[in-house]
């Protein structure tokens, strides 16, 4: 039998508690993600739920010991866990020995919704390696459905802060998402 890490043991106690505490909220902010994937995902929302838990027990350099910080880091979770998710489901339907799809199916199937959520985490991602702060308010803001006040807690830094990041993060996300040559990542900042 395997030995237990005493820091991995105090952090999944840790974490354990404050998931069995804000249990309805994240299944909350889960259930409003996969509506955001939409009717073809084939996660639901506690498999989402417990899915960002397995992966977040094993972060060793976080101490779950306040609501905010938590908050943020499973919003997070979530967005990796359902992006993730939506690239094995197309990786899979790529490689499938399946019959090609008519143009009518392939609209129906949900492609665009997949493809425009993996262009958003990707560019996500991209705005991380430039301005993390920015990317971790959107985060927060979008993923995590926190407010101006939960997530200036979560991060440390003030309203008025999160207001201007918020505002900037989300330029400089469109303007990605518009084409790539219609930003820089001097902007960012």
């Amino acid at each position: 039998m395997a030995q237990v890490q005493p820091e991995l043991a105090v952090n999944a106690l840790a974490l354990d508690e404050l998931a069995s505490v804000h249990y309805g909220e994240l299944l909350r902010i889960a259930r409003r993600e996969l509506r955001r994937v939409g009717e073809d995902a084939t996660l639901d929302t506690r498999a989402v739920l417990h899915e960002t838990f397995l992966r977040l027990v094993v972060q060793r350099q976080t101490s779950w010991t306040d609501r905010p910080v938590f908050m943020a880091a499973a919003a997070g979770m979530m967005r990796r866990v359902l992006i993730d998710h939506l690239r094995q489901r197309r990786a899979v339907k790529r490689g499938s020995a399946r019959a090609p799809l008519t143009l009518d199916e392939a609209l129906e199937s949900g492609r665009e919704r997949d493809t425009q959520l993996i262009e958003l985490s990707d560019a996500l991602d991209a705005l991380a390696q430039v301005a993390p702060r920015l990317a971790r308010v959107v985060e927060c803001r979008y993923f995590g459905g926190m407010t101006e006040s939960e997530t200036a807690d979560a991060l440390e830094i003030t309203e008025r802060t999160v207001r201007r990041d918020w505002v900037k993060a989300r330029g400089w996300l469109h303007a990605v998402l518009a084409g790539p040559e219609q930003v820089t990542p001097c902007n960012a900042r």
